[in-house]
Parts: structure tokens; C-alpha cells; sequence
């Protein structure tokens, strides 16, 4: 008994009629996307780099489109049932060539016929059971993705409330470092103040006894002259340079600053000897 003919196939169809194209090129693009499904069969005809490919595509559209709407089929569960070509009219036409001769020139025309039917009800289970495996891959890799980003979310957070105490506490000291610095600097300047004016004072009245011892009592209501008070004040100075450089770990000449200390004791007690015997010798006089 012959089987069933390719015209007479059950499905829904999509006829394109005397397309300027020969039957043999459109059967190459129709062999890739026959007894596929028409999602596949799409993709198919969209990576394939021919001419023939766009005009099966469109006629393939037209058949889920007539499924679809007059018979109610479901677009998802087509597949292409049956595809085919035929060769339609033929132009004639005559191209003149050499000792007066013609050559015939075909132009082939080709009808191209798709159908499109319900997958059957095995095919049908099979598929949902991929559907439904893939889904729940996808399903089961966002689950795992999501519990990855949570548990590496919860190391950040431990990691950062670890690091927290230490970088308060470095901040913590940092702070007090710079604060401490500028207490001890403030006090090493004082203390030198303090020294300076502590050996300046010494050093007055070293001096002040060792004049009232050479020249006598000398009476409190007549001031000294301006030139020696900043001579008697001179040795003062160079005594806190020297303990200022000594303080600086530079090596002092405290010896030197001693010496220069006694010899203007000296030149002082001297001089106001000479001044006590003057005044003495006008007071004979009188």
C-alpha cells in the first residue's frame, strides 16, 4: 500500500507561488529544517547565509501564523511536518550569439509549500521533561549563586568588625601621639625658659656680691649706668647659649663661659673701685 503523498499531508499550510528561484536552490534550505521544531527550524533559517533561507523563513511564519489563528494551535508545540518544492513556469527568453545564431535562456520559477502540525504526544512529554529539568537546573544554579553572594557578604561583614577595633585603636593612638609630641615640646621650651632665666638670675647676683664685696656698700637710691647693665647682662646670654647648646647634644664651652663670667666680674669690681675712691677723695676735699 503507497504511502502518504507529500501534498496530502495533515497540518497546516503556506503556499509561496512562481518565486524567481529554482526548485534545486530552495530544496537545500528546505533539507535543514525539515521534521524540526519551529522554534529550532527558525533559528536554523536565521544562520543560514542564503538567499532561499529569508523566503523560507517568511513562508514558514505564514504556516504557525495559519495554525494559529484558523486551526488554534499552540505556536510552541508546532514542528515542520512537511516542506517541499516545486518547479513552477519557466521564462524563455533568447540571448543572440555568433554566425547569426541564439541561445535559449531559462528562467525557472519554483512554488514552495510548507506545513506545520502538533508534535506528537511522545515527542510532547519529552520535551516538557527537558523544559522542566533545564528549569529546575537554572533554578537550583540561582539558589546556589544567591548562597554564594550571601556567605560572602557575612566573611566582608566579620571581616570588616574585626578590622574595625584596630583601626580605632590606631586612630585612637595615632591621635594621642600627636597630641603627647606637642605637650612634651611645649615643656622642653618652658623648661628652657625656666633654665635660661634661672642662670641669668644666678649670675646677676654672683655678680651684685661680688661688687658690693669689692667696692663697698653702695647706695640703693642711685640706679647703674645703662652700659653696665647690658655689659653685665652679656655674660648672661652667652651662658644660655651654651646651655641651650648643650641641651641640642652639641658640645658647650661651659669652661669659656665661665672665664668670660669672672673676667667681666672682674673689670666691673674694678671699675667701681675706682669710681668708690674718687668719690671718697672729692668728700676729703669738701
Amino acid at each position: 500500500m503507497p504511502g502518504v503523498k507529500t501534498n496530502e499531508v495533515a497540518g497546516t499550510r503556506a503556499v509561496l507561488r512562481h518565486y524567481r528561484m529554482s526548485a534545486y536552490k530552495a530544496r537545500q534550505v528546505l533539507d535543514l529544517v525539515r521534521g524540526q521544531d519551529v522554534d529550532r527550524a527558525e533559528e536554523t533559517l536565521r544562520a543560514t547565509p542564503r538567499e532561499a533561507a529569508r523566503v523560507v523563513e517568511k513562508v514558514l511564519a505564514s504556516a504557525v501564523a495559519n495554525a494559529r489563528n484558523n486551526d488554534l494551535l499552540d505556536p510552541d508545540e508546532l514542528y515542520v511536518s512537511a516542506c517541499y518544492a516545486d518547479e513552477g513556469t519557466t521564462l524563455k527568453r533568447w540571448r543572440p550569439r555568433a554566425r547569426g545564431r541564439a541561445t535559449r535562456i531559462r528562467k525557472r520559477t519554483c512554488h514552495i509549500t510548507v506545513i506545520v502540525s502538533r508534535l506528537p504526544e511522545e515527542r510532547l512529554e519529552r520535551r516538557r521533561a527537558r523544559q522542566s529539568d533545564a528549569t529546575t537546573a537554572l533554578r537550583a544554579r540561582r539558589v546556589a549563586a544567591s548562597r554564594r553572594e550571601a556567605r560572602r557578604g557575612a566573611r566582608q561583614a566579620e571581616t570588616a568588625a574585626e578590622e574595625a577595633p584596630v583601626d580605632e585603636a590606631v586612630e585612637e593612638f595615632e591621635g594621642t601621639g600627636v597630641e603627647d609630641l606637642g605637650d612634651t615640646a611645649v615643656e622642653l621650651g618652658e623648661a628652657e625658659d625656666l633654665e635660661g632665666a634661672a642662670a641669668g638670675e644666678g649670675e646677676a647676683d654672683a655678680e651684685d656680691a661680688a661688687v658690693l664685696q669689692t667696692a663697698g656698700a653702695q647706695p640703693e637710691d642711685e640706679p647703674a649706668p645703662a652700659k653696665k647693665t647690658a655689659k653685665a647682662a652679656a655674660p648672661a646670654k652667652k651662658a644660655a647659649k651654651a646651655t641651650k647648646a648643650s641641651a641640642n647634644d652639641e658640645p658647650a664651652p661651659a669652661e669659656k663661659a665661665v672665664k668670660a663670667t669672672k673676667k667681666a666680674a672682674k673689670k666691673r669690681s674694678g671699675g667701681t673701685g675706682d669710681e668708690a675712691d674718687g668719690r671718697s677723695a672729692d668728700g676729703e676735699k669738701d
